[in-house]
């Protein structure tokens, strides 16, 4: 559905994609995670076609670049930081609306959900909502289209607890239809949602980990990590989940449970820029298995 292949992207003298090879399926529903820098909104922006790049992007067999119309009409998107758009709040849902062949009313009642009211907002710029009331909205047209691809990009950033909760709700009721791109600070929000977890660092996909929604995951897997430097708070964070330090404080070993795997990647995102490597092998299934 949509592929990379040999993608690199450098700003001056910054490369910050280096050789992306990535295929994504229909049906997956990926975390992108990775600390500032690491090169995640870079990868979306070139799905999107933002950017010229080196290598080849895909969504469908069409180009973005090249087709974008086409592209965007497929794929409901979130971005990171709202666009600073003039356009009252009404005319922007009917022309969102009609850009797509999607009804308005849709994306209306995912904005009642989170607990926006258009009605009462419609005459407004968009520019002049709040942060919350703007990425509410850009959720509710993202989320209204007729569309099985979401390419979010930390879409719970400015929510509050309440929208925040409704929010992973939509996600999880369109889980069975929906190839999901969430680019994430917080893994541990998206883990539920999520089969397959990629981690970018410096332009390169540094962890790919699927986990299959059919499967039991009660085995175990032995896990490997590589630190740049020793670091007090990770090293309590691995001890907690019964590591032992094998290299001074930067090589460390443990056990993970199956059905925790997504949850102790959620606590190793929070230190993303100390782990050079990171490898996860199975070494035992459950009966049955």
């Amino acid at each position: 559905m949509i592929n990379f292949n040999h993608v690199s992207k450098t700003f001056k003298r910054n490369q910050v994609l280096d050789n992306i090879d990535l295929k994504i399926e229909l049906g997956e529903r990926i975390a992108l995670v990775g600390s500032n820098g690491a090169g995640k909104t870079t990868l979306i922006r070139c799905l999107l076609g933002e950017y010229v790049y080196d290598g080849e992007v895909t969504v469908n067999g069409l180009v973005p670049r090249r087709e974008r119309t086409k592209v965007l009409q497929k794929i409901g998107f979130v971005p990171q930081l709202p666009p600073p758009l003039k356009m009252p709040v009404g005319q922007l849902v009917g022309f969102a609306a009609s850009l797509c062949n999607s009804e308005r009313q849709r994306m209306e009642a995912v904005a009642q959900r989170l607990g926006l009211d258009l009605g009462k907002i419609a005459h407004l710029p968009f520019v002049k909502l709040s942060g919350g009331m703007k990425q509410k909205l850009l959720i509710a047209i993202a989320m209204g289209r007729d569309t099985n691809i979401l390419v979010m990009d930390e879409p719970a950033a400015n929510l509050d607890p309440d929208a925040r909760h409704i929010f992973f709700e939509l996600l999880a009721e369109r889980l069975k239809n929906t190839t999901m791109l969430i680019s994430s600070h917080r893994l541990d929000e998206v883990a539920p949602l999520v089969n397959r977890v990629l981690e970018m660092d410096r332009g390169k996909v540094v962890l790919d980990d699927r986990v299959a929604d059919d499967a039991s995951l009660s085995g175990k897997l032995a896990c490997r990590l590589t630190l740049r430097r020793p670091e007090e708070a990770i090293a309590k964070a691995l001890m907690g989940w019964g590591f032992r330090d094998t290299g001074n404080g930067t090589e460390w070993e443990g056990m993970i449970a199956g059905p925790d795997r997504l949850r102790f990647l959620g606590v190793l995102s929070r230190y993303v820029g100390l782990l050079t490597k990171i490898s996860l092998d199975e070494i035992e299934r459950g009966a049955g298995q």
